[in-house]
């Protein structure tokens, strides 16, 4: 039923939020206006909004006319500019001025109708809402005005409502929204504010949080980022609880039989906002229980379910957005109750691409998600309470325990900023984005072991977790125009390692990924001897056992974490490069390294020599790690057929004899790795002398050869790599190496295979390019941070006289 209100949005006092589109902003905020369009135009794509109602410009400016408020504004915030008076009195001052206001008697008709027809709707008497603020120059392209107004939860009642309307009004003429205002150059009367009042989503008994249609930290676009704790959603936005976060890879959304979730990260969430019952305050903080903090919010449906409303309100808008939902714990249903633009990532433009790198190591003092990509220096200043916010000094590190809009005045005079609280979609992240400084929030501990003072340096630039050193530590920039790299005919990859450096090396105009090394996986992330979780009764350390029972709480069957964690790994290594090749080379540990994941001791006996012992495709077919290889194998199955990245192809490290590949490839078909099945291409490690020798018959049963120059000049030369004593001796420019690598080239060719490199030889040492180059090899695959000036050097030998197309 629709209320009795003026006949258009332009003089009406209060509108349907459902009435309201994308053009309103001028009449009902950047926030409203944005549910509204979402509400009108995308209930087709399946996205829920809670039904409300929302307050005009016309209201407000009538509110301000009605109390002759214009004059007495212009006055104080004069007497501030002019430094008569300081922000926090001149804010004080015009909050008390709306405070003891009244509503036009028209507008606060308007008001109750619309909250009565939303009572009679819901069928309450007194239905609970959220109250929100939405200004007209909120939530747009260029400034995102993050939590600069209020917003009131669990809101009942007509006076209720009515008093919560009046206290956003207020809310326009706080200390940060004075300030963000004045930093951005808008007239403090210029901009109106709307109030939106909405059914209040029984979050506080299931769960909400934020979403982005691109990747926050790297501007990745085939992303949606989604950030999930219990309770009330303010807890995210304010970044006072370290939540859960995902990621779900857009383009294959499409297809509905696929799971493109490529990342679930369990967050401590140790507190939750939900609704108070009695006294004045509506809403409380209690602690979770243990079950909450270990346990994901999300499902893999509703995160999905989720991603395909982000990507819709993408393109809608034409643009990435962020967005605000939350899941009503009694129902079960999914709302979005907020869209806005992306503000940071959306406004880069060109092609320019700068990477930081730490040229000095040092003592690491913590750790958290990493906000930007840069690196910065200086003293810590450590404030734990807004209260004292005066006392920062600028150009430092600011420290402290969260953000929020009270601190924006000194975050831009920061050279960094640590959280203890917070994840990658809090206030102190998007603030930090918009404003260019970096951040690490989320560290848990960054007050208690920074000390007021210290010089420290603050990393962002080695993943998506950002580290805090000790000490002033010297690094380097590095800038190109990728516009001005030349082309090449000759395949140019990168290696990746990291499932977070690949969100970081997206832009690079690489052909794919050469090289993905599942071990550092399986090393970094999963820390678990495979065969520690097929067989958990063998691991007789106690510690080691107490380990193993932590790290897969949540998983019933223990095999289950391994090929979960080391599937949505792969997965995002091959996500920035889809649809172009990713190789992923099976495990390739040395028993001395298997030894040392946890639980390794009771399945690794110690060999004389490991780097030519009990590794590779040795492993694969063993009665000794058979059942581990099975879980590898099921892990990539997953990547390719559940997740949806059929681009990966799988590679057979150190491959000793012909009837070893044979075994390999049995052992991998009976797992259901079948190569040619569903488009699976198989590739061996070119590494070992033999390989080069037997290449023709190795060729037969292989799709491509991958050079591995580490091992092939380890065993030509007979260096081990690792002596400190011979390390002048090892090198794969020598005559006896590139005549192996000359010959492995030509066999590879000659059986019509592909043939590539993926050592460490041409990052390092740019003739050993050319001299590829000259061979005719089809692929080099470059470390990312030697990506931009390896390019140009092998342009020039392709171009060189006698080189031909």
């Amino acid at each position: 039923m629709k209320a009795a209100a003026a006949p258009s949005v332009n003089n009406a006092r209060v509108m349907w939020i459902g009435e309201t589109g994308i053009g309103d902003i001028a009449s009902v905020g950047g926030k409203n206006a944005s549910l509204g369009e979402l509400s009108r135009s995308l209930r087709s794509a399946g996205v829920s909004v809670p039904e409300g109602f929302a307050t005009t410009a016309s209201a407000y400016r009538a509110f301000l006319e009605a109390n002759a408020l214009v004059p007495r504004i212009k006055e104080l915030v004069a007497d501030y500019r002019s430094g008569q008076s300081t922000l926090r009195q001149a804010g004080a001052a015009i909050r008390e001025l709306f405070l003891a206001a009244t509503f036009p008697e028209d507008t606060a008709a308007d008001i109750r109708e619309h909250y009565r027809a939303l009572c009679r709707r819901a069928g309450e008497q007194q239905v609970p809402v959220a109250v929100r603020s939405s200004a007209t120059a909120e939530d747009l392209p260029d400034a995102s005005f993050a939590g600069q107004q209020e917003t009131f939860l669990n809101v009942a009642g007509e006076r209720a409502v009515l008093d919560a309307c009046r206290r956003c009004y207020a809310s326009l003429f706080t200390d940060r929204a004075i300030t963000y205002r004045e930093i951005k150059g808008f007239d403090h009367l210029d901009v109106a504010l709307s109030v939106g009042v909405q059914r209040m989503v029984r979050s506080d008994v299931g769960a909400s949080g934020v979403m982005f249609s691109i990747d926050t930290e790297s501007g990745f676009p085939g992303a949606v980022l989604i950030s999930a704790a219990w309770g009330l959603g303010e807890t995210v936005v304010q970044g006072t609880v370290n939540p859960d976060k995902y990621q779900v890879f857009k383009p294959l959304l499409a297809n509905a039989s696929l799971n493109p979730v490529i990342e679930r990260h369990v967050g401590a969430k140790e507190r939750k906002m939900v609704y108070s019952h009695g006294g004045d305050a509506r809403t409380k903080m209690v602690e979770t229980t243990p079950h909450e903090r270990r346990s994901l919010v999300l499902s893999d449906p509703e995160v999905v379910l989720l991603a395909r409303w982000a990507a819709a309100v993408e393109d809608h808008y034409g643009r990435p957005m962020d967005m605000e939902w939350a899941k009503d714990g009694i129902t079960g249903e999914l709302f979005m109750v907020q869209a806005r633009p992306e503000t940071v990532q959306a406004q880069k433009t060109g092609s320019t691409f700068r990477t930081y790198r730490l040229r000095q190591q040092g003592r690491l003092l913590t750790a958290g998600a990493a906000i930007g990509d840069s690196i910065a220096r200086g003293p810590a200043c450590v404030i734990r309470d807004a209260k004292d916010i005066e006392d920062f000094v600028d150009g430092s590190v600011l420290v402290t325990r969260m953000t929020d809009p009270d601190w924006v005045p000194v975050m831009k005079r920061a050279a960094g900023i640590v959280t203890d609280h917070g994840g990658p979609t809090s206030h102190a992240a998007i603030v930090s984005r918009e404003l260019g400084v970096p951040a690490v929030v989320g560290t848990r501990n960054a007050t208690d072991v920074l000390a007021n003072g210290a010089a420290v340096t603050l990393s962002c630039a080695e993943g998506e977790e950002g580290h805090v050193y000790e000490g002033l530590l010297d690094f380097a920039v590095e800038e190109v125009d990728m516009a001005t790299l030349p082309a090449t005919r000759t395949a140019v990859m990168v290696n990746i390692g990291s499932p977070a450096a690949a969100f970081k090396w997206w832009r690079l105009p690489a052909a794919g990924v050469g090289l993905a090394r599942m071990e550092f996986i399986i090393n970094n992330l999963i820390r678990i001897h495979p065969m520690a979780l097929v067989h958990p009764e063998r691991v007789a350390d106690p510690e080691a056992a107490a380990l193993i029972e932590d790290l897969t709480r949540g998983y019933p069957d223990r095999r289950e974490y391994f090929m979960d964690v080391l599937a949505t790994g792969i997965a995002k290594i091959a996500a920035p490069f889809y649809p172009k090749p990713v190789i992923v080379r099976l495990s390739d540990f040395k028993t001395n390294e298997y030894s040392h994941l946890i639980g390794g001791g009771a399945f690794e006996q110690p060999e004389e020599n490991p780097m030519l012992g009990f590794r590779g495709a040795s492993r694969y077919y063993s009665e000794q790690y058979r059942e581990g290889f099975a879980l590898e194998c099921e892990a990539l199955k997953r990547v390719r057929e559940h997740i949806g990245f059929s681009n990966v192809i799988v590679m057979v490290p150190f491959c000793r004899t012909v009837g070893e590949a044979d075994l390999v490839i049995k052992a991998m078909a009976d797992h259901g790795l079948v190569r040619g099945e569903a488009g699976l291409e198989l590739y061996m490690m070119c590494e070992i002398p033999a390989n080069v020798v037997l290449a023709s018959a190795f060729a037969r049963r292989f799709d491509g050869f991958s050079i591995g120059s580490n091992d092939l000049t380890q065993l030509v030369l007979g260096v081990d790599r690792d002596s400190e004593q011979l390390a002048a001796l090892f090198d794969e420019r020598d005559p006896a190496v590139t005549t192996m690598i000359a010959e492995a080239i030509g066999k590879a060719h000659a059986a019509g295979i592909k043939i590539g490199i993926c050592g460490q030889g041409p990052s390092n040492h740019p003739d050993l390019a050319e001299f590829l180059v000259d061979q005719g090899i089809d692929s080099i695959s470059l470390n990312p941070d030697t990506y931009l000036r390896t390019i140009p050097i092998i342009a020039a030998a392709e171009q060189r006289p006698g080189k031909q197309a």
